[in-house]
């Protein structure tokens, strides 16, 4: 089989989460196989449009380095990739349906259908719908003459066409992820195929497009799963064999629940690709952690580059049950390939950000060696600035927590400390000599390591944590370190 599969997302909003995994798993089954990977931009829904979202979608999968094969921009043989722009074809399915007797034109207002509804749920139907009873009660080409319906076309009158479902069978298909799924046709409505605007529906245009593209693969999000039976229905009606469907699990909250954008926002989590590219995270590791939101290889390893994950991903170890967001693991593998970049690989995005910051670098050579530094303690690449921003610039202020650790006899200490590091000379101003004069202080006033340790953090760097503070002293320079122990003395006393 020819693989082919899409990643066919509404330009409604910017490209969220779930759509990004909903992207990899498309793409890595799609490379796995030497398939083709498709994006086809789903934008019937005019009124609901957002300016930019498009392009918010193309560079997502950009940075996340996911390559569209067949695209807006990118061209391909199955083209245009924009559904606004195939109106004219869906117009000559949708016509093809109602000639088979498979859909029909429905006249009835917004009123009148609501009226139906109302009448319903009085008599005891709290699901009422347009479907094969309701429908031989209301101004259709199935219960008007060829005439009236002629002469209401002709005027002008606003109608939808409408799919004919049909009454009590059962709809079935395999999917690739839960097995044998079947739907009860009676718990279908008779779904609009085309709008009253001439725009199509959902589910006329995806399975139009998803045909003429030949598409192999259906490869979505389990909110999906109650509009395949409609689709199957579709198919069946044009007489086309339907592409294979698999529908992934729910990405959940970690509070319950599906990661809605209020329930994600609430818990700190980011909601869109866009807030992943500015928080500074790095795509490969979020794509890592993305991959095993829902699947997993089957064995212990969890480092896993784009192309390694293109290798070992199949649908069979797709997990059924919904899959936890947990932020606190995405910030591990954040880590893990943080401090799998080498010195020199970090150091153009590292002074691209102390750049932004206004931050003067005295050398590349002095970059180098706070990158060394921080290397194993950041989580993002952008704590090289905000956890190293002492290696650049004075403290103007101290960390209010860190300052609970200024105790009484702190500025007894440090000015111990002070006096025996000015007697230092320039040469003598490195790590091991700066940490042996520490223990001599402790031992001298017969107190723990951590009763001076910290007052000299919180004086050197504002902060109550961060890289070692002796190498980070010596980088410094004895000027600066002492002129910054004075600063303290004088602010903290």
């Amino acid at each position: 089989m020819n693989v082919r599969v899409r990643f066919a997302p509404s330009p409604t909003g910017f490209l969220h989460i779930g759509g990004l995994r909903t992207a990899l798993y498309n793409y890595l089954f799609a490379r796995h196989h030497g398939g083709t990977f498709v994006l086809r931009i789903e934008d019937t829904d005019q009124s609901r449009y957002v300016e930019g979202a498009e392009q918010d979608i193309i560079d997502s999968l950009e940075w996340t380095g996911m390559e569209i094969d067949e695209g807006p921009g990118k061209g391909g043989d199955f083209g245009p990739y924009r559904q606004s722009e195939r109106k004219a074809t869906y117009h000559e399915y949708a016509k093809q349906l109602v000639d088979q007797g498979q859909a029909y034109y429905a006249f009835d207002t917004v009123e009148e259908i609501n009226e139906m509804r109302e009448r319903l749920k009085k008599s005891g139907n709290p699901s009422p719908k347009y479907d094969s009873i309701t429908r031989q009660s209301m101004k259709n080409s199935l219960t008007l003459s060829q005439d009236e319906v002629e002469k209401r076309m002709a005027n002008g009158d606003e109608y939808v066409v409408r799919l004919k479902v049909p009454r009590k069978e059962t709809v079935r298909f395999e999917d690739e992820i839960r097995g044998t799924v079947s739907f009860d046709t009676s718990g279908l409505d008779d779904q609009v195929l085309l709008k009253s605007d001439g725009m199509p529906t959902y589910h006329l245009a995806n399975v139009v497009d998803d045909h003429t593209m030949k598409i192999s693969h259906v490869i979505r999000g389990e909110e999906w799963l109650s509009s395949t039976p409609k689709h199957i229905l579709l198919y069946k009606a044009f007489g086309w064999e339907p592409p294979v469907m698999a529908h992934l699990p729910l990405i959940m909250s970690p509070s319950g629940g599906k990661l809605s954008k209020r329930k994600a926002e609430s818990e700190g989590i980011p909601v869109n690709t866009k807030d992943y590219i500015a928080g500074n995270y790095e795509p490969d590791a979020l794509v890592n952690f993305l991959a095993y939101l829902g699947w997993s290889p089957g064995d212990d390893s969890e480092i896993h580059d784009m192309e390694e994950l293109c290798e070992l991903f199949t649908l069979d170890r797709v997990s059924k049950g919904g899959a936890v967001f947990n932020h606190k693991k995405l910030m591990w593998y954040n880590e893990n390939y943080i401090r799998d970049h080498t010195v020199e690989e970090l150091e153009p995005r590292v002074k691209e950000l102390l750049d932004a910051e206004g931050y003067e670098i005295p050398s590349e050579e002095y970059l180098s060696k706070v990158i060394e530094l921080l290397h194993e303690r950041v989580s993002k690449i952008d704590e090289f600035a905000s956890m190293g921003d002492f290696f650049f610039a004075t403290p103007e202020s101290y960390n209010e927590k860190a300052l609970k650790k200024w105790k009484t006899n702190s500025a007894e200490l440090v000015q111990a400390y002070k006096e025996k590091i000015s007697e230092l000379s320039g040469e003598e101003f490195e790590a091991a000599m700066l940490k042996d004069q520490l223990k001599e202080v402790i031992d001298a006033y017969d107190v723990g390591f951590g009763k001076l340790m910290m007052p000299l953090r919180i004086a050197v760097s504002g902060q109550g944590f961060g890289p070692d503070l002796f190498p980070a002293m010596e980088l410094i320079g004895k000027e600066e370190v002492i002129g910054r122990l004075n600063t303290a003395l004088e602010k903290l006393g």
